[in-house]
C-alpha cells in the first residue's frame, strides 16, 4: 500500500517536474488569513469561508471586538512532533493573502513515509447559505532506525459544514468525525522478548457544533454549543456537551461620555467517562456557572466589574474504592481595569478564575499516550491576579507583555506510569511496557510572565515572537512535571515576486522538563517478578526545533509548495520515550478551484 503511494505520488509530481520537495508534519486543514489586527493569539481553524454580508458586523459588533482584544501566548506543541494529532496546530505553511479560495485539493508526500491528503470544498445554495465540506488524512512510517517494534502513525479527519446568514444573526454549524490511529512506541525501561509487538491505541472521536451570533446584542448576544462523543482501541468511552448562552444589553448611556455594557453568561457543561481496563474508572461531572459582569466604557479605557458562580456536581468510581461523590458550589471574583493613555501604550489589570473540567478527550490532544483508565478531576483557579501592557504603534508593531500570580487546586499533570504486571512471564498489552502516563493533581500556586509582539517593518513581511515563564510552587509533588520552566517562538512570513513565492520560518526553543521514570530489573529474591525503582527526578532536555517552509504560484489555480521542519535533526522528546521525527521534508503541490 505504501509503495502504491508512493508510484501515485511521484506520477503527479512528475506531471510538473518536481522531483524532491519537503514540508512539515503539522498542517492546517483550512488555511487562514492572519488579519493586521492589534492582537497577537493562536489562529483557531474556522469553517467559515463565504463573504460576510454589509451589515455584518454592525458597530456595535466592532467597538466590542476592538476593546476586548486578547494577546494570548501562542502555546503550540513543535510543529515536529512526532504525533500526528499536531495537524491541528497552527499551520506555518506560507499563505496567500489575496484571491483566497477555500476550495482546494492538496497532496504531498516526505521521508519517513509521509503521505498527505487534504482538500476543501464549499459553495453557497443560496446568496445566504453556503455548505461545505473538508477531509484531511496524514500517515507516517515512524522511527524505523531507532525502534525495532511499530511507531507508524496515522491520522484523518472528515467534516460538513454549513453557515447562514440573516437579517439578525448567522448561524454555523458542523459535524465531523476523526480517528487517530498510533502505537505506544515509548518503551524505555523495559527490554521486550520479542519485537513483534502489540502496541496500538486508536481514538475515534465524533463531534457535532453549533453556533449562532446575534448581531444587535440586544437581549440575546450569541449561543454556542459543543458536543462530541469519543472512543478507543480498549473500549473506554465518553460523551461530552457544554452550552453557552450570552445575553447582553450594550451601548446604553451612563454619565457624560460614559457607556457600559450589561452581559449575563449562562454556561452549561456535563461530561461522561469511563475506562474498561485496568482500575475501570468511571467519571461523571457536571458544571453550571452563572456569570453576570457590567463594564464601563469612557473612550478606549473601561473598567469590568462581575463574578463567576458555579455548581459543581462529580463523582468517581472504579473497582477498587468506593464510589466518591461530590457537591460544592463555587464563587470567582472578576474585575478588568484597562487605561488607554495612547494607542502605543495601554495598561491594564484584573482579577479572575473558573473551574476547567479535565476531560479524556482534551488530555489526550495534549498527549495521545495515556493510559486508557484514567481518575478526571476539574481543575480550580481560586484566583489570577494579572497586570500587563499592550499598545500598537503605528500599525507596524503590535506587543502585549504581562504578569500573573495563580492559586490553582487540582492542578493537572503527566506522570509516568510503572508496569502494571511484574511477572515476567506476563502475556503484556500494549500499554504495559512502563510506556504510557496518567494524571496526577495537586495544590499550589502559579508564577507566570507572557510575553506577545507581531512588527510589520515592511510591507510583505510579518514577524512574531512569543515568550511564556512559568513557575509552580507545589503542596505535595516533588517535582512539576511536564512544565518547562521556560519556552519561546519566533516566526516571520515573507512574500515577493508580486507575491507569487511565500516563505515561511518558525522557530520553538523550549528549557528542559521534568519527569518521573522507572528502572526495571529481575526481582533478586523472585526470578519470576520485576522489581522496580522511581526515579522522581528524570530531565527530559530542552530543545531548538527550526522550520522552513516555501510555496510557489505558478498559476492563479495552481501552486507546488516545500517544508522542512525539525532541521537541526534533534530526536528530542516531548514525553520521555518517545522520541520525535528527525530532520523531515515533504514536498507537493495544491490545486485551488
Amino acid at each position: 500500500m505504501n509503495k502504491l503511494k508512493y508510484i501515485a505520488v511521484l506520477a503527479f509530481l512528475g506531471t510538473v517536474g518536481i522531483s524532491e520537495l519537503g514540508a512539515q508534519i503539522k498542517e492546517e486543514q483550512l488555511i487562514l488569513n492572519r488579519k493586521r489586527e492589534p492582537e497577537v493569539k493562536k489562529i483557531e481553524k474556522k469553517k467559515t469561508s463565504v463573504v460576510q454580508e454589509k451589515n455584518y458586523p454592525p458597530d456595535n459588533k466592532k467597538k466590542e471586538d476592538s476593546l476586548n482584544l486578547k494577546y494570548d501566548i501562542v502555546n503550540v506543541p513543535p510543529v515536529s512532533d512526532f504525533k500526528t494529532t499536531e495537524i491541528q496546530g497552527e499551520d506555518i505553511s506560507p499563505k496567500f493573502s489575496n484571491d483566497y479560495q477555500s476550495n482546494y485539493f492538496r497532496l504531498g508526500y516526505g521521508n519517513y513515509g509521509k503521505f498527505l491528503a487534504d482538500a476543501n470544498v464549499s459553495g453557497k445554495i443560496q446568496d445566504n447559505v453556503e455548505i461545505g465540506a473538508d477531509a484531511h488524512y496524514l500517515s507516517t512510517s515512524g522511527l524505523k532506525k531507532v525502534y525495532d517494534w511499530d511507531s507508524k502513525q496515522n491520522e484523518a479527519k472528515i467534516g460538513v459544514f454549513s453557515n447562514i446568514y440573516t437579517e439578525t444573526g448567522k448561524f454555523n454549524i458542523d459535524a465531523n468525525y476523526a480517528f487517530n490511529n498510533y502505537n505506544y512506541y515509548g518503551i524505555y525501561a523495559l527490554t521486550p522478548m520479542s519485537n513483534d509487538l502489540d502496541l496500538q491505541q486508536k481514538v475515534n472521536k465524533f463531534s457535532v457544533n453549533g453556533y449562532y451570533d446575534h448581531y444587535s446584542n440586544d437581549i440575546l448576544n450569541d449561543v454556542r454549543v459543543k458536543s462530541y462523543f469519543l472512543s478507543d482501541h480498549f473500549d473506554a468511552s465518553e460523551n461530552y456537551a457544554n452550552v453557552d448562552v450570552n445575553l447582553s444589553k450594550h451601548d446604553f448611556a451612563v454619565y457624560n461620555n460614559i457607556t457600559a455594557n450589561g452581559d449575563l453568561g449562562l454556561s452549561l457543561e456535563t461530561v461522561n467517562s469511563k475506562f474498561d481496563i485496568l482500575n475501570k474508572n468511571t467519571n461523571n461531572q457536571f458544571n453550571f456557572t452563572l456569570s453576570p459582569k457590567v463594564t464601563f466604557y469612557k473612550g478606549d479605557s473601561y473598567l469590568l466589574i462581575g463574578s463567576d458562580f458555579s455548581f459543581l456536581n462529580s463523582k468517581n468510581s472504579n473497582n477498587v474504592t468506593e464510589e466518591s461523590k461530590n457537591n460544592k458550589f463555587y464563587w470567582f471574583p472578576r474585575a478588568e481595569v484597562l487605561v488607554a493613555a495612547a494607542d502605543e501604550f495601554k495598561f491594564y489589570g484584573g482579577i479572575n478564575g473558573g473551574l476547567k473540567l479535565n476531560t479524556y478527550g482534551n488530555l489526550l490532544d495534549e498527549n495521545p499516550f495515556l493510559v486508557s483508565d484514567l481518575v478526571l478531576t476539574p481543575t480550580e483557579t481560586k484566583y489570577h491576579f494579572y497586570f500587563g501592557m499592550k499598545g500598537d504603534v503605528d500599525q507596524t508593531f503590535k506587543y502585549d507583555v504581562n504578569a500573573g500570580f495563580s492559586k490553582v487546586n487540582n492542578a493537572q499533570f503527566f506522570y509516568n506510569n510503572n508496569l502494571f504486571d511484574f511477572n515476567v512471564n506476563a502475556e503484556r498489552k500494549g500499554y504495559d511496557f512502563a510506556n504510557t502516563f496518567s494524571s496526577v493533581y495537586d495544590n499550589g500556586t502559579l508564577m507566570e510572565v507572557k510575553g506577545d509582539l507581531q512588527a510589520f517593518p515592511m510591507e510583505n513581511l510579518v514577524v512574531d515572537a512569543g515568550l511564556h515563564y512559568m513557575k509552580y510552587n507545589l503542596d505535595n509533588l516533588e517535582e512539576v512535571y511536564y512544565k518547562p520552566l521556560v519556552q519561546f517562538n519566533l516566526g516571520a512570513k515573507y512574500t515577493m515576486l508580486e507575491k507569487k513565492l511565500n516563505l515561511g520560518f518558525k522557530a520553538y526553543f523550549v528549557t528542559d522538563r521534568t519527569s518521573n521514570s522507572y528502572s526495571i530489573t529481575p526481582s533478586g529474591f523472585n526470578p519470576d517478578q520485576y522489581a522496580s525503582v522511581e526515579n522522581k527526578n528524570e530531565k527530559v532536555g530542552g530543545f531548538a526545533d527550526l522550520n522552513l517552509s516555501a510555496e510557489y504560484k505558478i498559476h492563479k489555480n495552481f501552486s507546488i509548495f516545500a517544508l522542512g521542519n525539525n532541521l537541526l535533526n534533534a530526536k528530542y522528546q516531548n514525553y520521555l520515550g518517545y522520541k520525535v521525527l528527525g530532520a523531515q521534508f515533504l514536498g507537493g503541490v495544491k490545486i485551488i478551484f
